[in-house]
């Protein structure tokens, strides 16, 4: 039977929990954390060490369980110094990325489930005249970041602590949907609008734009059954939060998205830009490039992405309802957005009014 574990933020907030009780005496090797879900995990300590009266390093070391996870078995270190509180205002814990753990434009790319976690099992123990200074470190987080897309989404120099669960479960194609059928359900017990993630990126894209994370529901490739299920059970709107190479099949009809099933992406954009009013020309020089990303810049600088985004994000939407109402024979808003490989929101379609998302001026927009 296939083990379950947990993903890299337990790790982390395992180690930091350990370092910070060994500089209150306690020289636990086994550390029990609350994963913020009604459940707990006991992580054992590799290594701990006081290196002064304030400050310890504690290491832990990955195990996803039977998941193809690249992290199994690296170490994960925290470093954490209690100093004094000076201001009433200092925040009694504060969270840096050391060696290995990714850097975006907004800093250290420790997400929302991540800080959630830390803060939860940190606070309690930080005492009310200091502020724990918490050092997450991956030592072999730099390499291991070569064989991820991180740094084509705008995370560098490592990887990012992200999740939305402590638990790691070994999953089938079938066993990936089923989960996100599960979390939708629970998302549709206390809200009629969604948000789909479109990958792990996705969920990166929502946590720097703000977006609920109790609306959030990881939809992988299975978007077009999903859009069935959320309407089948009830849910008003959706909104697709994905990269634009991904989501534009489905401005094609293709509701599986996965490249096993069907491709046709620069098919599908040339498409487009003949809607938009472009000529044989620039359908040609879509047509001609390697990838969606090298086509999209081609039309940055040419002055189209504006308008061709634009009109595949509105297509994305109304083939998404129109495929959910088929389905489901019941009606389903559905919203797009779509980002590019650094995270920027390029193009939104349907109503996305409820989500605020903000869009990044193109060069269209600059031109004109």
């Amino acid at each position: 039977m296939a083990r379950s574990g947990y993903t890299l933020p337990v790790f982390a907030a395992a180690a930091a929990r350990g370092a910070l009780l060994r500089l209150q005496g306690d020289r636990q090797a086994v550390v029990t954390l609350d994963l913020l879900d009604g459940q707990t995990a006991e992580i054992a300590l590799e290594s701990i060490a006081p290196l002064d009266e304030r400050t310890a390093l504690a290491i832990t070391r990955s195990d996803p369980g039977d998941n193809l996870d690249l992290t199994r078995n690296t170490p994960v270190w925290a470093w954490v110094q209690l100093i004094d509180r000076i201001d009433r205002e200092d925040l009694p814990l504060r969270l840096e990325g050391g060696e290995g753990i990714g850097q975006t434009a907004e800093g250290p790319a420790i997400y929302r489930f991540a800080r959630s976690l830390l803060e939860h099992n940190l606070l309690p123990l930080v005492p009310p005249d200091r502020v724990a200074v918490v050092r997450l470190i991956l030592p072999e987080g730099r390499d291991l970041a070569k064989r991820t897309s991180n740094e084509a989404f705008g995370v560098l120099q490592g990887l990012s602590l992200l999740g939305t669960s402590g638990i790691s479960q070994p999953h089938t194609a079938t066993d990936q949907l089923d989960a996100s059928r599960d979390r939708l359900a629970a998302v549709l017990a206390h809200d009629r609008h969604v948000i789909f993630c479109i990958g792990s990126n996705g969920q990166q894209v929502a946590d720097r734009l703000g977006l609920p994370a109790t609306a959030l529901v990881p939809v992988g490739n299975w978007i077009g059954v999903m859009l069935v299920e959320a309407a089948l059970r009830g849910a008003e709107s959706v909104l697709l939060l994905g990269y634009h190479g991904k989501l534009l099949k489905l401005a094609g009809g293709i509701f599986n998205t996965s490249s096993h099933i069907a491709d046709g992406k620069l098919e599908i954009l040339a498409a487009a830009a003949l809607r938009s009013g472009g000529d044989a020309t620039l359908g040609r020089s879509i047509l001609a490039k390697s990838t969606v990303a090298e086509a999209v810049q081609d039309l940055q600088r040419l002055g189209w992405s504006q308008r061709v985004l634009g009109q595949l994000a509105a297509a994305i939407s109304e083939r998404s309802a129109a495929y959910a109402q088929k389905y489901a024979d019941r009606p389903l808003a559905v919203a797009v957005a779509l980002f590019d490989r650094a995270g920027n929101i390029l193009a939104t379609g349907g109503p996305c009014d409820r989500w605020s998302i903000p869009t990044i001026p193109t060069t269209d927009e600059l031109i004109n």
